[in-house]
């Protein structure tokens, strides 16, 4: 890959990570500033209180996959990101300035979940409008490693947001981190957008957006529900193949922190520092896959993901909550996470690889948040109530059924990697006679203003 490519690659993922780091520190904060937003009482209910509000940010992302996937499929990709992290930065600062029960009863909550609406609706673009520019942005050969980015960057935004709670951990006594210390990371997300917006006002709109024409989408119908009908098959099949792997991210990914100090027993410290070191390793795996994906094929790496989360969820979410310690509880997760990479490291570029280009940001948009905002959004919130209801084992069984319902729909849908992005809504295919890396290509662009 070229210099070109490469600068492509970090504008599109640098923006993601500060989204997704400010997604993503509500979920590891929310053990310190629960009991900040409402009264005493029971510490589960009041996680699931937090969790509650952190699955509403998910019910928005189907509104903001509609809004913001129209935008870029009708006015461009750069646009649509340009926008996410506009509001991402706004809702990050609210949530940074938001009163404390103790100040404004139940308005503080009441900000807080404005907050994590517009966070929804930032991240509901976000993911189809990323997605779509490192899928576009790549060579055809090279699409499956360029997406894998995608989780890259969200990992690294989650892995900066424990890496910072686990510093003030060590430098914040248990007091402070309560009192005040969780607005630190919702302050530095609120910064760190305000760069990312200088450097999306200068990133590369991708060649496929600017020069397809004969996509099967008529210009009028670009980024509407109608043209998106018109290819409901695909929408469905991003929704079913979205449900498993969705719902095993958010357990071993925001939840595993509060599973491994709630129920397994470890210390808020000791948890944080295995999520920590498991999506250091986790991250790393993507782009290995990714380029395992240009040289196999797509669903292979899918059908190994469902097989194994339908296989071992049970087994491995057993024996983490008997975990007991550091390294036990690291291998288990990181075991999990390597199943999980089959699904992660490639569904960008199979979500983007379905849709004509001008439906591609909307197409994988909406039916990606819906599936999100059913199963993964609520997947917290499903384990604590199992937890609460003294049936937690019940959540193992749910996970590894979501896996076996996607398994089916791998084993059922095509191979997507050899489809040329300009012709994708044509005949619905790969270009007869087409060989791997003819078309779909992007050349050096001139910056757009």
């Amino acid at each position: 890959m070229g210099r070109e490519h490469w600068k492509k690659i970090w504008v599109g993922s640098a923006g993601n990570m500060v989204e997704w780091f400010d997604w993503f520190v509500y979920a590891s904060f929310a053990t310190y500033f629960a009991g900040a937003f409402f009264p005493e009482g029971n510490d589960t209910a009041k996680l699931m209180n937090t969790a509650g509000i952190f699955a509403v940010g998910f019910f928005m992302r189907p509104v903001g996959g509609w809004l913001l996937g129209r935008v870029g499929d009708r006015k461009g990709r750069k646009a649509a990101l340009t926008l996410t992290v506009t509001l991402m930065s706004a809702s990050a600062l609210l949530i940074a300035v938001a009163p404390t029960y103790s100040v404004a009863g139940y308005g503080g909550a009441a900000v807080l979940l404005i907050a994590r609406l517009l966070q929804g609706l930032s991240v509901g673009g976000e993911y189809a409008a990323s997605a779509t520019y490192l899928t576009e942005a790549s060579a055809p050969e090279h699409r499956g490693f360029a997406s894998s980015f995608q989780y890259v960057s969200m990992t690294a935004g989650q892995i900066l947001g424990l890496g910072l709670l686990l510093v003030l951990q060590h430098t914040l006594s248990s007091e402070a981190l309560h009192s005040w210390g969780w607005r630190i990371p919702f302050v530095l997300g609120a910064l760190g957008a305000a760069v990312v917006f200088y450097l999306r006002r200068t990133m590369l709109e991708t060649e496929v957006y600017e020069t397809t024409a004969d996509d099967g989408v008529a210009s009028e119908q670009k980024g509407t529900l109608k043209a998106l009908w018109a290819h409901r098959r695909e929408a469905f099949l991003v929704v079913a193949l979205t449900m498993g792997g969705t719902v095993a991210y958010y357990t071993y990914t925001t939840y595993l922190t509060k599973y491994l100090s709630n129920s397994a027993g470890l210390s808020k410290q000791t948890a944080t520092l295995v999520s920590f070191c498991a999506l250091i390793v986790f991250a790393c795996l993507q782009p290995l896959a990714g380029r395992l994906s240009d040289r196999i094929g797509r669903r292979p790496l899918l059908i190994t993901f469902a097989v194994g989360s339908t296989l071992l969820t049970v087994p491995i979410l057993t024996m983490l909550k008997h975990a007991g310690s550091f390294w036990p509880a690291l291998g288990l997760s990181l075991l999990a996470l390597v199943v999980i990479t089959g699904y992660t490291s490639i569904n960008a570029c199979v979500k983007a690889e379905l849709f004509p280009t001008g439906i591609r940001a909307l197409g994988v948009a909406l039916p990606y948040a819906v599936a999100n905002a059913l199963f993964g959004g609520t997947a917290e919130y499903v384990a604590l109530w199992f937890k609460d209801a003294g049936i937690e084992s019940g959540f193992y069984w749910y996970v590894a059924g979501c896996a076996a319902v996607s398994l089916v729909v791998y084993l059922s849908m095509r191979e997507t990697r050899d489809i040329d992005l300009g012709r994708v809504g044509t005949d619905g295919a790969a270009v007869p006679g087409q060989k791997r890396g003819q078309a779909g290509g992007s050349p050096e662009r001139l910056p757009v203003s």
